[in-house]
């Protein structure tokens, strides 16, 4: 009886969650979609794999570690979280400087003019708790 009362229980749950369409409560929404070519997104570089990647100048000096990818909310411009200094993380500094700074060649990140000094010169980001 009890296993038979837990079967009805189950097939009533699942009648009512497929029997009729879910709509969102409050104001309907309007998204503008955009298309996106799939071939350009071939070329461009997943977070995952930008996050850890090494910083050279531009005479190939080693000047930090991208750490981080932060979006703002309302100009959606995205800024690189840098590690500076240190070694192996310890007595590392987090500096930050805009993505758009930062150039690809040949699957480096390269910031040109960018020295371990000039970088540790600039003011300290630290994260939000």
């Amino acid at each position: 009886m009890k296993r038979f009362n837990i079967l009805l229980a189950g097939v009533a749950l699942a009648t009512l969650s497929a029997g009729s369409p879910a709509f969102a409560q409050g104001t309907p929404q309007t998204i503008a979609l955009t298309q996106v070519d799939p071939t350009t997104l071939a070329t461009g570089y997943r977070t995952s794999k930008v996050v850890g990647s090494t910083v050279y100048n531009a005479m190939g000096e080693t000047v930090g570690t991208i750490d981080d990818l932060i979006v703002t909310p309302n100009d959606k411009v995205p800024f690189a979280v840098l590690s500076v200094g240190g070694f192996l993380g310890v007595g590392s500094k987090y500096v930050v400087v805009s993505y758009a700074a930062l150039n690809v060649s040949d699957k480096k990140f390269i910031l040109r003019d960018a020295t371990k000094a000039s970088l540790k010169s600039l003011p300290e980001y630290k994260y939000a708790p």
